[in-house]
């Protein structure tokens, strides 16, 4: 193995003391606590794990944490009663409802129904729309974590060649309006893409974000690229439990790549962190505070 080993654990710890600290500034400057509310529907294991993180970091950060947990059958109507409840609670700065929802609610409307200075997520097409168009918004958790975590290994990222595969909403498009406003030039990719390895092959920086377990191979890389993969998959492991992995062939591109995000320990330890500094971002903000240094 020749590539350096990106280590999502430790620059999440650093991100969130950092957060820390501004709260903390915050709070004896101008008597602002930072507030989160996460909302739950139905009792899916992964995102209730998911959940619990939040709140934990939320309060270690020094945030104000507030749960909504609601039953799976719950009616949409009373849904967008608690989201209206909650955007006008001076005491909330950031919402983020936790997907995926049950089939019996529509997505698109729930998350329209946040308020955009709010929305934590990055979801409401307000924020997306404005980070389209360059100007400032509050972007999705792990886009943004995935720059930071690029921003560990290149001091700029100006003028790199970056490709993205996978154009989610959640991930790939925003992180495409990111690197552009790094000033890195992108390529983004998907499943209808010709001559995938090749355009891999020509990328300094290589975003894997398309949920297909290790798709990603070492004779796509460029030698001493930079690869972060966002994939989380579960493939069957020994003794009847699971194991995850990511959408890059972790062992084989690290002998290729130059910097590398193991999985688990890389994007998913920034994206929670990430929404620290998104809620202290939309706390500021809705004051009319300074920007916090986060």
């Amino acid at each position: 193995m020749t590539a350096r080993i990106i280590d999502g654990k430790v620059i999440a710890s650093e991100l969130r003391a950092h957060v820390a600290d501004e709260v903390a500034q915050v709070k004896r400057e101008h008597q602002l606590t930072p507030g989160l509310a996460v909302v739950l529907v139905g009792n899916d294991p992964a995102s209730e794990v998911y959940v619990r993180s939040k709140h934990t970091q939320t309060q270690a950060a020094g945030m104000a944490s507030f749960e909504h947990k609601l039953p799976a059958d719950v009616a949409q109507a009373d849904l967008l009663a608690l989201i209206a409840k909650l955007n006008g609670d001076p005491a909330v700065h950031g919402i983020l409802v936790q997907l995926p929802l049950p089939k019996s609610i529509h997505t698109e409307t729930i998350i329209n129904a946040i308020d955009p200075a709010k929305d934590v997520d990055g979801l409401h097409p307000n924020n997306a729309g404005r980070l389209a168009g360059g100007f400032a918004a509050l972007s999705p958790c792990t886009p943004l974590g995935c720059i930071i975590l690029s921003k560990s290994v290149h001091a700029s990222l100006e003028g790199m060649n970056a490709i993205v595969i996978g154009r989610s909403n959640l991930v790939g498009r925003p992180l495409v309006q990111l690197l552009l406003n790094e000033n890195a030039t992108v390529t983004i990719a998907h499943s209808r893409s010709k001559d995938l390895p090749q355009l891999c092959a020509r990328a300094d920086l290589v975003y894997a974000a398309v949920g297909k377990p290790e798709m990603v191979r070492a004779d796509w890389i460029k030698p001493g690229a930079t690869v972060i993969d966002v994939g989380i998959n579960r493939l069957p492991g020994a003794e009847g439990k699971t194991r995850l992995v990511g959408d890059v062939a972790f062992k084989e591109v690290s002998d290729v790549a130059g910097a590398i995000t193991p999985v688990p320990g890389g994007v998913g330890q920034m994206t929670v962190a990430c929404l620290l500094v998104n809620t202290l971002r939309a706390a500021c903000a809705i004051k009319g505070l300074p920007k916090p240094g986060v």
